[in-house]
C-alpha cells in the first residue's frame, strides 16, 4: 500500500501542523474566549443571586406591610364597631327619652280628659237628680194627688240613685 509507505515521510509534518492547530485553538479559545465566557457566566450567576436576594427582601417587606395593614384594618373595624355600638346606644337613649316625654304628655292629656269626664259625669248626675226630683214631684202630684216638697223629693231621689 502506497499510503502507508508515505506515512513516514509526512508524519513529522502532520504532527507539526496538528501541534500548531491545537496550540492555536488552545490559546485563542482556551486563553481568550473561555475566560470571557466564564466571567459572563459568573456575572450572570451573581446577578441572578442578587435578584433573588432583592426579591426575597421585597417579599419580606411586602409580608410585613401586609401584616401591618391587616392589623390596622382590624383596629379600624374594631373602632367602627365601637362607634356603631355607641351610636345605637345613643339612639336608643334618645328614643327612650322621646318616648318618656311623649308618655308624660299622653298621661297629662289622659288625666285632663279623665277630669273633664268626671266633671261631665258629675254635671250629668246633678242634672239627672234635678230632672228626677221634678219628675218625682209631678208624678206624685198626678198619681196620688199629693204635693211633695222639693227638698223631700230631692232626698228621695238621692236615696234611690246613690243607694
Amino acid at each position: 500500500m502506497p499510503q502507508i509507505s508515505q506515512l513516514a515521510d509526512t508524519y513529522a509534518s502532520q504532527i507539526f501542523w496538528v501541534l500548531i492547530f491545537f496550540g492555536f485553538v488552545f490559546f485563542i479559545v482556551g486563553r481568550g474566549m473561555v475566560p470571557k465566557v466564564m466571567e459572563t457566566v459568573a456575572a450572570r450567576d451573581g446577578q441572578i443571586a442578587a435578584d433573588l436576594a432583592f426579591a426575597e427582601a421585597a417579599r419580606r417587606a411586602a409580608d410585613g406591610a401586609e401584616s401591618s395593614w391587616q392589623a390596622t384594618a382590624a383596629q379600624q373595624r374594631a373602632d367602627a364597631h365601637a362607634l356603631i355600638a355607641k351610636a345605637k346606644h345613643d339612639a336608643a337613649a334618645a328614643s327612650e327619652a322621646r318616648l318618656h316625654a311623649a308618655a308624660s304628655v299622653i298621661d297629662a292629656r289622659i288625666a285632663e280628659a279623665d277630669a273633664r269626664i268626671a266633671a261631665a259625669a258629675a254635671a250629668a248626675m246633678a242634672e239627672i237628680e234635678t230632672v228626677a226630683t221634678e219628675a218625682a214631684g209631678d208624678i206624685a202630684q198626678r198619681l196620688a194627688g199629693i204635693s211633695v216638697g222639693a227638698d223631700a223629693a230631692r232626698s228621695a231621689v238621692k236615696e234611690v240613685l246613690h243607694g
